[in-house]
């Protein structure tokens, strides 16, 4: 295996902040949890479609992190990740990120070489030097046997080879040009149609390994849906099983395969996902086990929370984001369209959205499942609308930065009440 420098803790958290206001406030949440007695890695990681809606550069996440690192006092490592990035556009994080989350989801079941050398196929090579794997496979943690079958490892290593492959040669890539292994490398398969299996999954460690691919963290499709910034859409007891045995598998994989020690699940649109909290935090506690969870735009929402409960100007900005999401909804939720169920019929027209004052703005979008009047549909297409504020410009940004008081508490208290304290100290 590949030698690899930097490390990621063994529990790390991805934080997005759309608009590069809130490094700060996010920053306190793990200043919490430093308080409570656990180390937990921040991420900031921005998307190459965020930035190009927003606007931004990865250096601009770079000085963020590290003036929100400076000004707290922040004396832990973090790191700044290049997300869902492929060969066509790492070139633009190079300089500013130091994780890359290399996307390979467009490479499942997709036909790659045939051929290993001048005979054989890919495929059977794979079978062959894995050879191991094939039969009943005693896993710790696991309450059967993973039986694999000839047919089974040939079919997954033909649905999961090319990805594999692209992963190495993103990483070779990424290395050549930095001139070092300086990074930490996240391979992300969730954004897919199906879910993986933990032997399919097993199976994609073993061709990771082969590339070469120090993978410190990956992130599988899981069962159910994870809809951007609500609750998982699922059979929660489905999950905990299939979370307990992939975690079995990663800790198999990496005495098998040689594979970094701290390699770990990475569970991606993680926030919000409060139902299956519970079950990752006793899973943890269960195998000693790390986890990455990656958050995006739950800060995007509490921001506009924040300036929903300012009122005034504030709110008016709010309801105008909602009024031109509305009016573009087939434009906002096309590329997300994988990641949101929006009940159309459940959308309250803007003229009534005009009439609300702070506080129905806020109790239908802020993620609070015990209040009647919360709207996971309102919530999901604010979610991406992130884009209209962004067209405001000047305007949306000089009221985050009016009403910063309002807005950082509310950031902070997110990730660490609903999200730090839950996953990470089992509160709920």
């Amino acid at each position: 295996m590949t030698e690899y420098v930097m490390i990621l803790g063994k529990y790390s958290f991805g934080i997005g902040d759309r608009f590069g206001r809130q490094g700060q406030a996010l920053l306190a949440a793990f200043l919490k949890a430093k308080e409570a007695g656990i180390d937990i890695t921040p991420v900031w990681n921005k998307s190459h479609r965020e930035h190009s809606i927003i606007g931004t550069e990865p250096g601009d996440v770079r000085l963020e992190a590290d003036e929100a690192v400076k000004v707290c006092g922040w004396d832990k490592s973090y790191f700044v990740d290049a997300d869902h990035i492929g060969l066509g556009n790492v070139e633009h994080f190079m300089e500013a990120s130091d994780f890359f989350t290399l996307d390979v989801a467009d490479y499942i079941g997709k036909p790659g070489p045939p051929s290993v050398g001048q005979d054989g196929n890919a495929a059977d090579a794979f079978v062959c030097r894995h050879r191991g794997l094939v039969g009943s496979l005693e896993i710790d943690g696991i309450g059967r046997p993973l039986r694999i079958t000839e047919d089974a490892a040939r079919g997954a290593a033909g649905k999961f080879l090319l990805a594999a492959r692209q992963a190495g040669k993103i990483f070779r890539h990424i290395k050549a040009t930095r001139g070092g292994d300086d990074f930490v490398t996240e391979v992300s398969m969730d954004e897919t149609d199906k879910p993986q299996t933990p032997v399919e999954l097993l199976l994609i460690l073993a061709a990771l390994a082969d590339e070469g691919v120090p993978v410190q963290t990956v992130a599988p499709k899981f069962s159910g849906r994870f809809n951007k910034g609500v609750d998982y859409v699922g059979d929660v007891g489905r999950f905990a099983a299939e979370f307990e045995a992939d975690v079995a598998v990663v800790r198999f994989a990496v005495r098998e395969f040689g594979l970094p020690v701290n390699l770990k699940l990475s569970v991606h649109s993680g926030s919000d996902k409060f139902s299956i909290y519970g079950p990752i935090s006793k899973t943890l506690d269960k195998f000693d086990a790390g986890v990455h969870i990656k958050t995006a735009g739950t800060t995007w929402l509490e921001e506009l929370t924040g300036l929903a409960m300012a009122g005034g100007e504030a709110l008016e900005v709010a309801k105008e984001i909602y009024a031109q999401a509305f009016s573009k909804i087939d434009e906002l939720t096309k590329p997300y369209a994988t990641v949101v169920d929006i009940d159309r019929a459940q959308l309250p027209q803007p003229a009534r959205v005009q009439r609300w004052d702070r506080g129905a703005f806020v109790s239908a979008l802020r993620h609070d499942q015990s209040c009647p009047s919360y709207n996971p549909h309102v919530r999901q297409l604010l979610h991406v609308g992130y884009k209209v504020a962004a067209e405001m410009g000047e305007r949306f940004l000089g009221a985050l930065d009016k009403h910063r008081d309002v807005i950082a508490p509310n950031v902070t208290a997110n990730i660490w009440h609903r999200h730090i304290a839950p996953i990470f100290l089992g509160r709920t």
